[in-house]
């Protein structure tokens, strides 16, 4: 049971970096095209955020493990 929710948990870590690396391409472009990206960079940190908790859920299943 634990490894399944150890290898969900790294789907959602591998979905959120991307979704992390897609999103500061867009502000980038945003920026370059002299777009206002206030409401991008605040989805950015959002998903930083829950970013941050992806990797305590799965540390937390690693110290579970004995890991």
């Amino acid at each position: 049971m634990q490894l399944r929710h150890l290898a969900e948990a790294e789907q959602h870590i591998a979905r959120g970096t991307q979704h992390i690396s897609d999103q500061e391409l867009r502000i980038a472009e945003f920026d370059f095209r002299g777009h206002d990206s206030t409401l991008a960079r605040s989805l950015l940190e959002t998903f930083r955020i829950t970013q941050a908790q992806y990797v305590a859920h799965r540390d937390h299943i690693l110290r579970e493990l004995g890991l």
